[in-house]
């Protein structure tokens, strides 16, 4: 009898382990679940963030390539019409000077002359 009883009490110990074991494991397998879910989301998250970002840099990078498209057009434009108008000053100083050193050399011919 004491050994059936002893028998009897293994058994009992070695099912209520297996219940709380099964217990154990269940607790497990919803932890894991939540954490796998709470990292889809946060990987969700970052993926958009990512994508917003992505699309900031793009227009920003657009708007960059503009402005120095019309920058460049209007210095271009601005040193073409500057360009000219000191070409014209330059023509002018050199005419200027052309016609000093012809009368120069026309009076010393005259002096000369004489």
């Amino acid at each position: 009898m004491k050994i059936a009883s002893l028998i009897a009490a293994l058994v009992a110990t070695a099912a209520l382990t297996a219940l709380g074991q099964e217990g154990v494991v269940q607790d497990v397998k919803q932890g894991a679940k939540k954490a796998g879910e709470t990292i889809k989301d946060g990987l969700e998250t970052a993926g958009e963030k990512t994508k917003e970002t992505a699309k900031t840099v793009g227009r920003k990078t657009k708007e960059t390539g503009e402005t120095v498209v019309r920058k460049t057009k209007q210095t271009v434009n601005g040193t073409g019409e500057k360009a000219s108008e000191s070409t014209q000053k330059t023509h002018h100083k050199s005419s200027k000077s052309a016609s000093k050193a012809k009368a120069q050399t026309t009076e010393e011919q005259t002096t000369d002359r004489d």
